[in-house]
């Protein structure tokens, strides 16, 4: 059986009067991820979840852009959701080594948010077993000062603390997210976007990416119709249809593309609500 390589969902992507340059923060070794970034001179932001539909404003009103800055020149684009009025969720390969993020609240068009915050480092809380080379423990937290809710600005909703929790599978989810609309595009998009799916078994997505990568903590998405998470939604939430609760946020997919049906995954949260609660104060 052909493994598939992978790649983390973040891109280089335009930003105002920056220059995109590669973007690769994160040292990646193992051949199989010899793709986990990609990058992009192209700063014409016309990408988008692939297959899409176009959110309406305030529909998800805890979506979270954000603006990655390596230096000078170098800036990149990634995804995250507001749990509370002071921390973002995200995935960690999005803002490690990363240090400075301007975090985009209550935006619909991308680059017209109703709050924007600069942070630093300093503010990043990275999981402590997080692992460059294999993804595992792909989750972050962003400090951000106090952020009043609004009508377009409000926290998700995480799972309940609790001893055991559904698999989701047969589950229908929804991804959002700024990411590219096709594998031809080159940047992520001026219009918030967000895909209906539905979440099958790990084992049937571990054949696809083997089981060093699709362990526990993940949860495995399908992709009919080209439907996709795609470069640019990384570390943007995963909720339940039914309920709007954030289940997981957006890890990796297939480095061959993301509209050719293979599964996308997502970092599963209630691996990590203890973590969380740790770090944030925040629980149900």
């Amino acid at each position: 059986m052909k493994l598939l390589s992978i790649f983390a969902l973040c891109i280089a992507g335009a930003a105002h009067a920056f220059s995109v340059v590669e973007l690769t923060p994160h040292h990646i070794e193992s051949p199989v991820l010899a793709n986990i970034v990609e990058s992009t001179n192209n700063i014409e932001p016309n990408g988008r979840i692939t297959n899409g539909e176009k959110a309406t404003a305030g529909q998800f009103p805890y979506q979270v852009g954000l603006l990655l800055k390596s230096n000078a020149v170098s800036s990149a684009w990634c995804g995250g959701s507001l749990i509370s009025n002071t921390y973002v969720l995200t995935a960690a390969h999005c803002i490690d080594s990363i240090p400075e993020i301007t975090v985009y609240l209550g935006a619909t068009e991308r680059t017209s948010p109703e709050f924007t915050h600069t942070v630093t480092k300093a503010d990043v809380i990275i999981h402590s077993s997080w692992n460059r080379r294999t993804l595992r423990n792909d989750i972050s937290l962003i400090k951000i000062p106090y952020t009043p809710y609004t009508s377009k600005i409000s926290a998700v909703q995480l799972p309940s603390i609790a001893n055991s929790y559904s698999t989701y599978i047969g589950e229908r989810v929804v991804a959002s997210g700024w990411g590219r609309t096709s594998d031809s595009s080159n940047s992520v998009t001026k219009h918030l976007m967000f895909a209906t799916l539905e979440v099958f078994s790990n084992s049937l997505c571990a054949k696809s990416y083997g089981s060093s990568f699709v362990r526990s903590s993940i949860i495995c998405v399908a992709t009919p119709s080209g439907q996709s998470t795609c470069n640019g939604d990384s570390g943007g939430p995963l909720v339940l249809e039914s309920s709007m609760i954030q289940v997981g946020l957006t890890s990796f997919g297939a480095s061959i593309g993301c509209e050719l049906g293979y599964p996308i995954t997502f970092t599963r949260l209630t691996k990590y609500l203890k973590w969380i609660k740790e770090h944030t104060g925040v629980s149900y």
